[in-house]
Formats: structure tokens, sequence, C-alpha cells
């Protein structure tokens, strides 16, 4: 692992001399695991981008979940609200811990799910996450905030989904908190698509997702700086919330589990450009027990058991 400044410096080095690697992060961009492609070894790390094929074909299995009560949710749930009403923070990402039982191995999962981003790191962990977080292609950087969810099989759910004033409320914090992050990095930043719907079907139900697209332009070299602007954007605007710090400061005080690389980014850069995704949709092993960490995001418009329901919901394996 490399601490934030190391790995700055090595993805900068990396990106300059057009080297191909893979590179996950931790939530605030403390740490990084960084590697070039051409020195993986796939006993320890595996991934795939952009590819939602499943490399099992036999992939029945067990699955159970044990959430936390609602009570033991209201209680982190009104210490967010609390914040945003005082005015500290517009929007905050709450996450929890799932304990889950299954006949999967953290390998296993990788190879039978579905995703646009997988990563398995060892026997530690496994993310299959929908979310992209940054691309750099050609010299543009693109964005993919994804925030707004529901069941798809409620009657009515894209109505309900896209006129929600919660919902609305939540993906319009993020699209401008993305916006200005990226005003960081690039030039003439806009919001070419905004608010679409996605569908994310799991092995217990379809879910309606909402994305908007934001875009903008990077410098000719921007390859050597890969490490330095991929760290001006940490944490992730989607995961955390708005205003970044002041949020990150309630996150720490409501959760009482450390994220650790959970709802960090994943990447991989060709020796050209870089995709990366956000490291949601993760489980880890915890000393033999598998825990499932999911969350969503709070606005004062938030009602506590829909919010509870949709940290259930986000629990499980894609196909």
């Amino acid at each position: 692992m490399f601490a934030r400044e190391e790995a700055i410096g090595k993805m900068n080095e990396l990106g300059t001399a057009g080297i191909p690697f893979f590179f996950f992060t931790d939530f605030l961009g403390t740490k990084a695991f960084i590697r070039k492609l051409d020195e993986n070894d796939p006993a320890e790390l595996e991934f795939s981008f952009g590819d939602k094929s499943v490399t099992v074909e036999n992939n029945s299995f067990e699955f159970s979940k044990s959430p936390l009560t609602f009570d033991d949710f209201l209680l982190p749930f009104q210490k967010v609200v609390d914040q945003i009403n005082y005015g500290n923070s517009y929007l905050v990402n709450l996450t929890f811990e799932t304990p889950i039982t299954t006949d999967l191995t953290i390998d296993k999962i990788f190879k039978i799910s579905s995703a646009k981003y997988k990563v398995r790191y060892k026997n530690e962990f496994v993310v299959f996450s929908p979310e992209t977080f940054v691309k750099m292609i050609d010299g543009k950087v693109y964005s993919y905030p994804m925030k707004g969810t529901i069941d798809a099989s409620i009657p009515n759910a894209e109505h309900i989904l896209l006129t929600d004033p919660k919902e609305v409320a939540e993906h319009v914090t993020i699209v401008d908190l993305i916006r200005n992050d990226l005003s960081q990095i690039a030039r003439n930043v806009s919001v070419p698509k905004f608010r679409f719907i996605s569908e994310v079907k799991t092995h217990e139900k379809t879910l309606l997702q909402v994305s908007s697209e934001i875009q903008g332009d990077l410098e000719t070299d921007f390859q050597k700086h890969l490490g330095t602007n991929l760290f001006k954007l940490l944490p992730a605007g989607s995961i955390s919330g708005a205003p970044k710090k002041e949020t990150v400061r309630i996150i720490e005080e409501a959760e009482d589990f450390d994220r650790n690389f959970y709802t960090g980014v994943c990447g991989v850069f060709d020796g050209k450009n870089m995709d990366s995704g956000v490291m949601i949709r993760f489980i880890e092993n915890q000393d033999g027990k598998l825990v499932y960490k999911s969350g969503g995001g709070i606005t004062s418009f938030s009602k506590a058991k829909s919010e509870y329901q949709e940290i259930i919901d986000k629990v499980y394996i894609p196909k």
C-alpha cells in the first residue's frame, strides 16, 4: 500500500511513462494500492471493468442478510438529520454494515456477480459496483454520479423516482458537487445528461437508479497528472455529501465502523486513458464472517422508513 503522497507520485510517474496499472483507494484517499498490469498476480487481485458477463454458468446460491433493526438505524439517522437541520450539511451519505450468510466464497462472488466494475482483493473483499467515478479519455473527463434508487416492481416506480422531492434534491446536490469537483481539474465543465434511469438486476429484484453525466476538458498531457487530479476529487462526492469537509466529520461521528476501502475508488489506466468506479456494493471478510456495507443519501426530505428499506435493498448479489 502507498500513503497518499506516495500514491500521487507513483500514479503521476506511471501516467507520464504510459505504463498501464490498476489501483484502488480507501474512502478518504489516505492510502492506495497500485500495481502495474504486467506484474499482477491474479491469485491476489482480479478485476473486470465494463464486462457484465458472468464467468460461472451455475450461479445458484444461498444468501441471507441480518440487517440492523429499525430502532438501531434511527439513532445515527437522527444524528445526521439534526446536522442537516443545523445547516452543517445539505446531503450526507450514511452507511451501515449488514452481516450476511451465504455458501459463496469471496472468489465465487466475484465470478458469478455481474457489474460494471468488479474487484476481488485476496480473500479480503469483493466489489461489484454499477457506478462510474471518473473517466479520463482523450483529454476529457467524465463523471456519472448515481443517486436515487427504487424497487422497479413498485407501481409507477420510474415516475415516483423522478418526481419525489427528496430524490430530486439529493440528485441535484450531488450533480452540483461533482460539477464543482471537476472544475478543480478541468475547464468547460457541463452536464449534457441530467437524471437518466438505468436498471440494476439483483438476485432478489430489479432496481431502478438515477444517474447524470458531467464532463469537462483536461489538459492535453493529463496523463502526467493522473494522481494529482484523481486525489483532488477524493472522497467521491456521491458517497460522502456536501459540503465535503463538514459532511465527512458528520459521517465519522454517525457511523460506528471504519469504511476503509468501502466507498473508495478503483481504476485502471491502459497507458493512455483511465476508467474508474466507486467501490459501492461491497462485501468484506471480517475474521471469516462476511459483512455487506451499504448506504444511502440523507437530506432534509428523508423519511426514516424509506431510507432504512433502501439500505436493506442494496444488500444483494447482482445477476
